[in-house]
This record gives structure tokens, sequence and C-alpha cells, in this order.
């Protein structure tokens, strides 16, 4: 299917059909899941090749008014499928069929538009016990960063945060000459897929504080960048507080909360 390319949202659109044949082809189908939804199909470059996957039933949502147009035109197969809504904005029990209260996995793709890319993962994160398999592009330097590991310079907040609840693989580097327009910038295929966690071992909303005090003066040692947390009597005898953030692993982080849990040091 011959496709115009379109920009908008700070979106590029694909132009090359065999980059988005291989991105598509990376959903497993971990989790069980039998539906995906693709978020900003724009005019529907990526969609073509999900719709032709028989293992799912494809949703997609988009939030320009032209290209909602444009894929009730040229898809007919997507009929009652279109979701012409924000997704960071639209309640998450109306994705990714429309109807309210619904508790069914599925999974989430797209080439995802790199100002609102990170905000993206962060609502998916929200939803990380319906959503057990992603896959997307990013900016270069996003997918980088949510896929590195401890000790590398990209590894940051949204690592580990992710790292938590997914196991995340960065699966192949895009040059820009195959998008329209071209970025000025490389991108990032990354999967994401849902571990078998159900809880962390911890208080998750002090685990969010403890990583984010920790990157945010990530030069510093813990022991400087969680005092304003109030270091408690065991963490203050961790080796983990000698160290800095990009040292610790998800795990280690997890240890560390449990003992900046107790009652902070007087």
């Amino acid at each position: 299917m011959s496709v115009k390319p379109k920009k908008e949202l700070g979106q590029h659109f694909l132009k090359d059909l065999s980059i988005a044949q291989r991105i598509a082809e990376l959903l497993t189908g971990h989790g069980n899941y039998q539906e995906v939804l693709e978020i900003g199909p724009g005019m529907g470059v990526l969609t073509q090749f999900l719709l032709n996957d028989n293992r799912f039933q494809t949703y997609v949502i988009e939030i320009d008014r032209e290209s909602v147009d444009y894929l009730k035109q040229h898809f007919p197969a997507l009929e009652g499928r279109i979701l012409p809504s924000d997704f960071l904005t639209i309640r998450p029990d109306l994705l990714p069929t429309k109807q309210p209260d619904s508790t069914e996995p599925f999974a989430v793709i797209g080439n995802f538009p790199y100002n609102i890319s990170t905000q993206i993962l962060f609502k998916v994160l929200d939803m990380r016990d319906r959503v057990p398999e992603v896959v997307g592009m990013f900016q270069r330097e996003v997918a980088q960063r949510v896929a590195s590991g401890p000790g590398n310079k990209d590894y940051g907040i949204l690592s580990v945060l992710l790292q938590a609840w997914y196991d995340i693989k960065y699966e192949f580097t895009v040059d820009p000459d195959v998008f329209n327009p071209p970025p000025k910038v490389y991108s990032g295929v990354i999967s994401l897929r849902r571990n078998d966690k159900t809880e962390l071992g911890c208080d998750e909303k002090k685990f969010v504080q403890v990583v984010k005090h920790g990157f945010n003066q990530r030069r510093k040692t813990l022991r400087n960048a969680l005092k304003p947390l109030g270091l408690t009597e065991a963490a203050l005898a961790s080796p983990y507080l000698e160290k800095r953030a990009e040292q610790l692993s998800v795990a280690q982080f997890v240890e560390l909360t449990v003992l900046m849990s107790e009652r902070a040091k007087e």
C-alpha cells in the first residue's frame, strides 16, 4: 500500500516499509494478550503490517483528525477500532476497546512522537498489569537510556523504574534517512516484556523517591543525594550509600528502599 507521509506533534513518519514490518514482527504475544494498541499510527505505515498479523486484533489511537480520516478511508479493517483520542489523557479503562472498565491485557506499539515518548512510557508503567509487552521506536538516546544497565552513563531514573517491571531489549538502530521528513537524530527500537513480579518487595512510592533523589544528583554518593529523605540507622550502615546511583541495580535499589523505609534518624 502506498502511504502518504505527514508530520505533526513532533512525529516523523517511516517511508521504509521493511523497517515497519520488522517492528511489527517484534510482537511475540508475551503475556497471552490478543489485542494490540498502536499509538500515533499517522498514515498507517506500521498499521498495515499489524493488520496482517492474525494473532492479534489491532486498535489504533490517534489525536490528529486528518490522520483519523485517512485511516478510515484507507483501512476499512479498522472500522470500530480507531480511537480519536490522546493516549496521554484517555482513561486507562477505555483502552484499547473504548469499553469502560476493561481489564483485558493488550500490547502497545508505535513509532512514538519523540516529544512525548517518555510520557508514553510512564503511562504504560502505570498500566503495567494490563500491558505485558511494548514495542516502540524512540529517539536513540531515549531508547538507550531505557535499555541501559547499571554502570552505564545512560542508566537513569527511567531505566530503573521500567526495568523493575519489564525485561527490556535494545533491538536495532534506525537511520534518519528512512523518515519523511528526516529527523536530525538517529532512532532506536526497543522491546519491553513484563517480568513475573507482582510486587517490588518494598514501598513503591518510597522506591520512586529513592531512585529520583539518587539520580537527580548523580555525581554525588547516595549518602549525600538521599540526605533530604532522612537517612535511617539501617541505611547509614549500608555500603550502598558510598556508591553513586548509576552503580546500583534495580534489586539493590529495592534493598536500599527497605532500609530507607525505617523511621528516619532524629
